[in-house]
């Protein structure tokens, strides 16, 4: 513990509005973790049920396919959290979590989460907020599986980054510029065809 920063906690936007003297207990209760890149933070199915802050670098949350295909379901950076359904409902993980790099994670016991969100209603408030978005992302993506090409699937993620980096009212500049890999993971198509379109698009 003596390499901790007692308001590290203060970075995660969960608990960024808790007092002082709740953060430091927090601190003291959470139990702290380094992850190298690509290590594996959480399997799916795992009955662990703690919650998790990122307090520096950032993670990829993924499901793999029978073949070993990545589907990509969200990436997060420090100051987000994950875990919180298995904290909540009691269930096994439904997804797994890995480092994307050099990663700082903070765990808490479900309890103490429970807890935490009954003492604090602004907490609770927002993972209310937070699952909301996760549940509208997740129509989104159904919806464009269900209804678009690959190629219009790779048109429709470009937007989604372009419109999380709005620089003006028509401006946008997404960097870096994303990984076909990536892209392809979270559309669900090959990488190819995340090249083609890009290509198109440059032209």
């Amino acid at each position: 513990m003596s390499d901790i920063d007692n308001l590290a906690l203060k970075r995660v936007t969960l608990l960024a509005d808790l007092p002082d003297e709740e953060i430091a207990r927090l601190t003291k209760e959470c139990v702290w973790k380094r992850y190298a890149p690509h290590e594996q933070i959480i399997d799916r199915h795992s009955e662990a049920r703690d919650i998790f802050f990122i307090v520096e670098g950032g993670a990829r949350v993924a499901n793999f396919s029978l073949s070993g295909r990545e589907i990509t379901l969200d990436d997060l950076s420090a100051g987000a959290h994950f875990g919180e359904l298995s904290a909540i409902d009691g269930s096994p993980r439904s997804a797994s979590v890995g480092a994307l790099g050099d990663c700082q994670i903070a765990m808490l016991s479900p309890d103490r989460f429970m807890a935490l969100c009954g003492k604090y209603p602004q907490v609770a408030i927002k993972v209310m907020c937070s699952l909301a978005g996760i549940v509208r992302s997740a129509t989104e993506r159904i919806m464009d599986l269900s209804t678009l090409a690959a190629n219009n699937r790779v048109h429709a993620d470009l937007l989604r980054l372009a419109r999380a980096n709005m620089e003006g009212d028509n401006q946008a500049s997404i960097s870096p510029i994303p990984v076909h890999g990536d892209v392809a993971s979270r559309v669900s198509t090959t990488r190819e065809t995340v090249a083609r379109v890009m290509n198109d698009l440059a032209r």
